[in-house]
């Protein structure tokens, strides 16, 4: 029995399919992103505050060293543009926590910060409060931490906070005004404006330095120091004098102009400054004085001659009067056209009255002269009267007739420059210089002719009889001017003479 011989079924096994691809990656990519979303949320925290205006959930940022940490109102010109955010400041300390109460003012300062703590004082009416800026030159180098009134002593105390490395700035004639954005200034000087940062602009601030350059930059300021805080940079700048001699000024003069913080100067020096105009205007005035006369305080300020360092106000005192004897005499001069500002000039008037030693409300009169602003207004008037009494109207009359005379006469000119030109401009006048050319030839050949040969000697000779016959026809020419009939009839000559008997005894 023959067998069959056997095959081999080959069976086909299902293959994975793939579009199964496609979700395995999707669900790869899902995975991913979850676990990216959750290693990168963070802790959760909670928030306190008694106000949230300005806050939305899933908007309002959470922002960590992205301004300048401390400002108080307006945080940074983002958070005008952006809205309101909260700005976390990091601690280092090793205690976790999740509920956080939110501060209503901001740190000034940032925790560990290293600087100089100063104190100042200043009058009540400035605007400066807990976070404004403090400025070197524009730049922003510290902080207001704290603003306290003081109503025993009835002025305001600002403690502020000056960062490192600026600290070293501060030092013992350093002196702090108030700045805001935008600041005007009118003297003698003219017209000025100061343009200070955005964030003083909005908010003001406090600016610090040596506001004059005759001073030196003093030593380093020691933590603690306390400074007076002036309302502006002119009233720094008269501060930095605080040793002087005050004087009244008996003003006859109109003081329109006169304005305090105005310049004394001695021949273009400054010397010192005027404190007050008027001051005590209805006070007593000496005798010997207009009682009409305007009392102005200044100061005589010798440290702006004598530099750093005390001066003996005594010693200067004993000098003024000496001077005062000499002719010392203060007086109101225009130091701006344009504004209208005075200052006081301070001059020696050898011509000056006697020196006499007086008070006013228990100062010392420094003594004046008229610094001759009303001479002046005066002969302005008087010269306006003048100009207005002459006959401008007559003036302008002849003016007018002169002015046509004057035409008329041009045209005449005009007219005879045109016919000159015509004439120059002829044929003829154009020949004469050849004819005149041809002449002078011919005369010159002549002359040559007469002085080369001996022509020249027979016209000598012809002269010469010529001159001869001349004297022998001058009798007959004279008389024919006696008598012109001597030609025609015979002349008789003359009888002889008879002469005359001589008388008989």
């Amino acid at each position: 029995m023959t067998s069959k011989p056997s095959r081999a079924i080959a069976e086909t096994l299902p293959r994975l399919s793939p579009v199964w691809l496609i979700p395995l990656a999707a669900l790869l990519i899902g995975l991913w992103l979850a676990f990216d979303h959750l290693s990168g949320q963070g802790p959760t925290i909670t928030l306190k505050m008694d106000d949230a205006e300005g806050i939305e959930a899933g908007k309002t940022a959470i922002k960590t060293r992205s301004v300048q940490v401390g400002r108080e109102g307006i945080s940074g010109l983002g958070t005008v543009l952006s809205g309101a955010y909260i700005e976390l400041l990091p601690g280092d300390s090793d205690e976790k926590k999740r509920r956080f109460t939110v501060e209503d003012q901001p740190p000034v300062t940032e925790a560990g910060a290293e600087g100089l703590y100063l104190t100042l004082f200043s009058e009540p009416g400035n605007s400066v409060t807990t976070g404004d800026p403090i400025t070197f030159r524009s730049l922003t180098v510290g902080r207001v931490v704290e603003t306290e009134f003081l109503a025993d002593e009835k002025r305001i105390r600002h403690r502020i906070f000056v960062e490192q490395p600026y600290d070293v700035l501060v030092t013992d004639t350093t002196r702090f005004w108030s700045v805001s954005g935008v600041g005007f200034q009118l003297d003698t000087q003219g017209f000025r404006v100061n343009l200070q940062s955005l964030e003083t602009l909005l908010g003001g601030g406090v600016s610090f330095g040596v506001p004059d350059d005759t001073m030196p930059a003093g030593t380093p300021a020691e933590d603690g120091r306390e400074y007076t805080l002036y309302p502006d940079q002119e009233a720094a700048r008269r501060g930095l004098f605080d040793q002087y001699l005050e004087y009244v000024l008996l003003v006859e003069d109109t003081v329109r102009g006169l304005r305090r913080g105005a310049p004394v100067e001695y021949r273009g020096v400054r010397v010192g400054t005027v404190e007050q105009v008027p001051w005590r205007f209805t006070a007593e005035q000496p005798d010997s004085l207009n009682r009409f006369s305007i009392p102005v305080l200044i100061r005589i300020e010798p440290q702006r001659i004598a530099g750093d360092g005390d001066v003996l106000l005594d010693d200067w005192r004993r000098r003024m009067e000496r001077m005062f004897q000499r002719g010392l005499r203060a007086s109101l001069k225009s130091g701006n056209l344009l504004t209208g500002a005075l200052f006081v000039d301070v001059q020696v008037h050898q011509d000056a009255p006697e020196y006499r030693d007086e008070r006013f409300e228990n100062v010392p009169v420094f003594p004046t002269v008229s610094g001759g602003l009303a001479q002046i207004e005066g002969q302005i008037a008087q010269l306006l009267e003048t100009l207005n009494g002459l006959p401008l109207q007559d003036i302008a009359e002849g003016l007018d007739r002169n002015l046509a005379a004057s035409e008329g006469a041009l045209r005449e000119i005009a007219a005879t420059a045109d016919r000159l030109e015509k004439l120059l401009g002829g044929s003829d006048m154009q020949r004469l210089p050849g004819r005149l050319n041809d002449t002078l030839s011919s005369l010159e050949d002549t002359l040559d002719g007469l002085s080369a040969g001996g022509d020249g000697r027979q016209i000598g000779d012809t002269l010469q009889r010529l001159e001869k016959v001349l004297r022998d026809v001058e009798p007959v020419l004279r008389t024919l001017r006696q008598q012109p009939n001597a030609l025609i009839f015979q002349h008789d000559p003359p009888a002889d003479p008879v002469p005359k008997a001589q008388p008989h005894d």
